[in-house]
Order: structure tokens, then C-alpha cells, then sequence
């Protein structure tokens, strides 16, 4: 090992509790149990020293930073640890240059960079000759998707290894062995909590473990004031205005609006409703909200049930008169009658032909029947010849009629589904079309 600090050297007194439970080897560790199990794949490479450069993708607290020391441990390498927050490219290559005169003397560096994702390409780039050579082991952990966060070339001289937030059960497990360690625990201040109270700080970690040791660190300064016990009124007091994992401009927060419009589309207004409170609870800008559901009213509704359009408005327009909280009750409801109301997509999938009809057939002239004819000269020359009034027409329609450009003919963009209103429209759209046919196969050329 090198002589390098790392976070196992700074004096014990200085450490919070979660530092100070920092896991020292593999079997210490809780959840990942897929990617740490005995026996697997990067559980053999790192307990027979066999390092390699890798990305460690991941939810806050789930192990990343305590994986890469272990590697370091289990791999004798010099422990570096930078953050893409706090560096720039100045920092990042006086330590690319330090570990080049270490490999050069024979000593490995782990590189570890904490939120590589905030690092822009060029300063990811600087990398990429250090770990061809091998001079470093490079170790990039982000809570952000690397397929959209980390350039290609860093991602192909990377394992990219997934790690999950911890379960709540491993969590305890975590918790319990802070409670019983009397060298770097609470194992000698007498802290008493039932198992019920563990488990509810291990809920209210949300997965992160660090967090999980931190609230019990804090109920435990608490009840040392007293009796030694954490009771539910005091982690009443500890868990409150606790917050739910939410990136707002992260993948989760995609992956959330994905879930809440997926919902409405398949119907299922519990968990649609479930999705935007998650999003609401999590800090999501409700305007932002009510214009999704807006564009689900118009997207997935559309003219199955067109009360959906001006519901959707509504709700927005009650938002923005009522506020938060009050005015998400009304959010809350129009996202429960989408899911629940029948749905159609024809609108836009019309659209979405029409405007590719558009774009591949150029600028047709509109034919002249079509054309208004404010003007002598423009009515001697065609303008508005052979129109029919179609309120003049039997039964309000002139059947042998075009509305299209003369070299398109007749086109069918909007397909009706046999869903709410749709099922009225289709059957009148049905009948026209086919009137329409008949009509223009009876027309004499002039």
C-alpha cells in the first residue's frame, strides 16, 4: 500500500460515523450482492489484486467511494482521489504526473474521480493516454447514465459496473453494526432503539447507507442528552422534512416522467398518480408537470375523449391561481382522468404523416377551385373556378370535391380509433370516404 492519506488515515476523532464505519473489506460490505457475490466475476479480480480501469454507475451512498478504496487495498495501488466538482484540468494533470513518476518507480495509482460525469471531453480526454499505458487504474463513479454523461473513447477502455441502492433489510444491517462496534461505533455510549426504529431509518435512507449511519449518528447525540434510548417521538424529530432521491436534471428525472406518462397511456390511474406525486414530493417544478399532462391530453387522449384538452388547461390555469400545495390537488386529478378516460393516438399520428407528406412532396400549388378570388383579373384567370359552396350542397357536403393538391389526389392521414368519441367520428369519416369515391367515379369529365 502507499503512503498517499487516504479517508482510512484521517484521526478517528475528526471522522463522522459513516466514515468511521467505512467497510475494510469486501465481506463488510452491504448490498450488491450481484455484483460483489462470492464467486463473481469482479468479486475474483479484486480479491486476487487483477485491477482494471472502470466506471462504478450508481445512487448516492450505495458503496461506490468505499469499492474503489477496497481496490486499492486488495490491489497494493496508491489511493488518489479527485472530484470533478472541485478539479480542473491544472489538478488533474499535476496528478496524472505524480502517478507517472510513481508507475515509473514501479507503484500502481488508483484514480479515483467522484462525479466524473461533471468533467467536460477534453478534460475526460486527459485521461485516456494514462490508461493505455497503464500508468493509472482509473476508477470514475457518477449517478448519471455514462451513455449520455462519459465520452465514447473513456467508455471503451472502461468496465462500466452498475451498483443498486441498498435494500432497507441491508441497511439495518449496517446500522446494527455500528450500534455493537465499540472501537469505531456507538458500541460504548449504550444507544438503545428497537428494530422497528432501525428499520425506519433504514427507509428513510432512502438506499444510501451513508445517509442511514448519519440519521443514527444524529439520534444518537440526541438520546445521549437523556436516557440513551431513541424512541419514535425522537426520530420524529431526526427524520423530518426528510427528502426522496430526485435529480432534476438527472436521469431519474427522466426515468420518473417517462413512468408517469407511460401510466396515463396504459390506463392505469394509481400509478400515474403515484408517479406525479413521486415527482411533486421530489421537488419537480409542477408547471412542468401540468405541461406534460397537457401534451398527454392532446398526445394520447387526443379525440377519444376531447374533454381531456380543455381539462388539462384547467388544471394548469387552477395551478397557477391556487399554488402549491393546493393547486397540485388539481394536477393530481386531471392525471387520473387521462389514465382513466379512453385513448387514442390518431391525432398524432395525422400529424406526424401529414407533416412528412409535406416534407417530401415540396411546394405543390393549391388548386385553383381552392383559391379565393378577391380580384377581376384573378377570377379571369381561374381563380376560384368550379367551387361549390358546400353549405349549398345536398346534405352540407359536395362529395366530388378535392381538398388536395392535384398532383397528391386523395390522402387518409387520420385513422380514427374504435375508442370514445372516435368510434361516432370513425363512423362518419367511414361513410364519407366512401361517398366520396362513389360521387367522384360518377363525374363526368368537363
Amino acid at each position: 500500500m502507499s503512503n498517499t492519506p487516504s479517508l482510512f488515515d484521517a484521526p478517528a476523532a475528526l471522522k463522522p460515523l459513516a466514515e468511521r464505519m467505512r467497510p475494510r473489506s469486501l465481506d463488510d460490505m452491504v448490498g450488491q450482492r450481484r455484483l460483489l457475490s462470492e464467486g463473481s466475476a469482479l468479486r475474483r479480480a479484486i480479491e486476487s489484486g487483477r485491477l482494471h480501469s472502470m466506471i462504478l454507475w450508481g445512487p448516492p451512498g450505495c458503496g461506490k467511494t468505499t469499492l474503489s478504496l477496497l481496490l486499492a487495498q486488495y490491489g497494493e495501488a496508491r489511493f488518489h482521489a479527485i472530484s470533478a466538482v472541485l478539479s480542473g484540468l491544472p489538478q488533474v494533470r499535476e496528478v496524472l504526473a505524480e502517478a507517472e513518476r510513481a508507475f515509473q518507480a514501479g507503484q500502481r495509482t488508483l484514480l479515483f474521480v467522484d462525479e466524473v460525469h461533471r468533467f467536460n471531453k477534453v478534460q475526460q480526454d486527459a485521461f485516456l493516454p494514462h490508461i493505455e499505458r497503464g500508468s493509472i487504474v482509473f476508477v470514475g463513479a457518477t449517478t448519471e447514465n455514462p451513455s449520455f454523461e462519459l465520452n465514447s473513447a473513456l467508455l471503451s477502455r472502461c468496465r462500466v459496473h452498475v451498483m443498486e441502492g441498498v435494500s432497507p433489510e441491508d441497511i439495518v444491517q449496517a446500522l446494527q453494526r455500528a450500534l455493537a462496534d465499540a472501537e469505531r461505533g456507538l458500541g460504548g455510549q449504550d444507544i438503545m432503539i428497537s428494530p422497528d426504529n432501525l428499520m425506519l431509518i433504514a427507509q428513510a435512507a432512502d438506499g444510501d447507507v451513508r445517509r442511514a449511519l448519519t440519521l443514527l449518528e444524529i439520534a444518537a447525540e440526541l438520546a445521549g442528552t437523556g436516557d440513551g434510548h431513541i424512541d419514535e417521538a425522537l426520530l420524529a424529530q431526526v427524520l423530518a422534512d426528510r427528502s426522496r432521491r430526485f435529480d432534476k436534471q438527472g436521469e431519474q428525472f427522466y426515468d420518473q416522467i417517462s413512468a408517469l406518462h407511460k401510466s396515463v397511456r396504459s390506463s392505469n390511474p394509481d400509478a400515474a398518480l403515484y408517479w406525479l406525486t413521486r415527482m411533486l414530493d421530489g421537488g419537480c417544478d409542477p408547471v412542468y408537470l401540468a405541461r406534460r399532462l397537457t401534451r398527454m391530453a392532446v398526445e394520447d387522449i387526443g379525440l377519444a375523449d376531447p374533454r381531456a384538452l380543455p381539462m388539462a388547461i384547467d388544471a394548469w390555469n387552477t395551478f397557477d391561481r391556487l399554488g402549491s400545495p393546493e393547486g397540485e390537488l388539481a394536477l393530481a386529478q386531471v392525471a387520473i382522468y387521462l389514465a382513466a378516460t379512453a385513448k387514442s393516438n390518431a391525432v398524432y399520428s395525422a400529424y406526424n404523416q401529414a407533416r412528412a407528406e409535406v416534407r417530401s412532396s415540396g411546394t405543390l400549388p393549391v388548386p385553383l377551385h381552392l383559391r379565393n378570388a378577391p380580384t377581376k383579373l384573378m377570377k379571369q384567370i381561374g381563380y376560384g373556378k368550379n367551387y361549390q359552396y358546400d353549405h349549398d350542397a345536398e346534405g352540407g357536403i359536395a362529395l366530388d370535391q378535392t381538398g388536395f393538391p392535384d398532383e397528391l389526389g386523395e390522402r387518409q392521414y387520420y385513422h380514427p380509433v374504435e375508442r370514445g368519441l372516435e368510434i361516432k367520428l370513425k363512423e362518419k369519416l367511414d361513410a364519407l370516404r366512401i361517398a366520396r369515391e362513389q360521387a367522384r367515379a360518377q363525374k363526368k369529365p368537363e
